[in-house]
């Protein structure tokens, strides 16, 4: 009898996740970011939604659920109901380095999220407030020997803590870590002369940049930016193997049906394919491209193993 129960309720179960999928979607899709409006990845997620709500022909929301490095938007989304309906712009904060930088985490990377689609990825860019005299890396680095300690650099998510004391351990510099909930109030510092530098995504960098109220001084990746031809990379500006990439990409709660998340991964690179989407988020600074949910699933795992060793190389203990 116990086992004609249980039957009945797996294939009760199956029938209404069936339905739902049948149905999906009818209703309102939140869009979970973990970063505050103004981020680079709230700009993705804003530009993603506005065009996935027309193809759906429902509303699409943003939520920013700010706070330890992703962990509160990353569980909230976790234990959300599996039906399409809340999703997770995610970066390598979430499902790369919080492993890494917490004894303990209330979710799974890998377990608790199906993955739809990867957006692309980010250029960040190592930037020094005017009351810093560098105007090189190498310089840089000098004046940071010279005056051990006094230079500070503002985090406001997990690529600015993991560049910041990468740079720390390569260079054999002694500058303070001042970190924030988010981009935008250590933006804030850095302009006010409270923080001496900071790595930052280039959405919401590049128009400071471009007004003197930062320098930069170099971007975090292996290659130079096709947007910042100009700029070296730290690796060719004097710190050999340097390389931080980070990307964002969208997930679902686990067990969410396999016709939402296809229908989802069509529709994210039918978006990205779109040459007016894609314009709009190039000016952000972010190189847009997806593929199916199988190879971001192959991506996570590679990544988790990449940023482990990012974060173990630097140095940095979970907390």
């Amino acid at each position: 009898m116990l086992n004609l129960i249980r039957t009945l309720v797996a294939l009760l179960v199956f029938a209404a996740t069936a339905a739902a999928a049948d149905t999906w979607p009818s209703r309102q899709i939140t869009i979970v970011v973990p970063f505050a409006p103004g981020s680079g990845t709230d700009s993705i997620a804003r530009i993603i939604g506005q065009y996935l709500q027309t193809a759906l022909g429902q509303p699409v929301v943003i939520e920013n659920k700010v706070g330890a490095s992703g962990v509160l938007a990353a569980t909230y989304v976790a234990r959300a109901a599996p039906d399409g309906y809340t999703l997770l712009m995610a970066t390598n904060s979430t499902h790369s380095a919080n492993p890494y930088l917490f004894k303990s985490l209330s979710y799974d990377p890998v377990k608790d999220f199906a993955p739809v689609a990867r957006i692309g990825s980010y250029v960040f860019m190592l930037v020094v407030g005017k009351d810093v005299p560098a105007q090189t890396l190498p310089e840089l680095v000098a004046y940071a020997k010279a005056n051990a300690g006094k230079l500070t650099f503002a985090s406001g998510n997990t690529t600015g803590i993991v560049a910041g004391e990468t740079l720390k351990s390569r260079a054999g510099i002694d500058i303070l870590h001042v970190p924030y909930k988010s981009t935008p109030p250590a933006i804030n510092d850095v302009l006010g002369g409270r923080v001496s530098m900071m790595f930052i995504d280039l959405a919401p960098g590049l128009e400071h940049v471009r007004a003197g109220n930062f320098r930069a001084l170099a971007v975090t990746t292996k290659e130079r930016s096709a947007l910042l031809p100009d700029l070296p990379s730290l690796a060719e500006a004097g710190i050999p193997g340097y390389d931080v990439t980070s990307y964002a990409a969208l997930f679902a709660p686990a067990g969410t049906p396999k016709e939402i998340v296809d229908r989802l991964n069509a529709e994210v690179q039918k978006i990205i394919g779109n040459p007016e989407a894609k314009a709009r988020i190039a000016v952000t600074g972010f190189d847009a491209f997806s593929g199916p949910p199988e190879s971001l699933a192959g991506f996570v795992q590679s990544e988790l193993v990449n940023w482990g060793k990012l974060i173990k190389d630097a140095g940095i203990e979970a907390q």
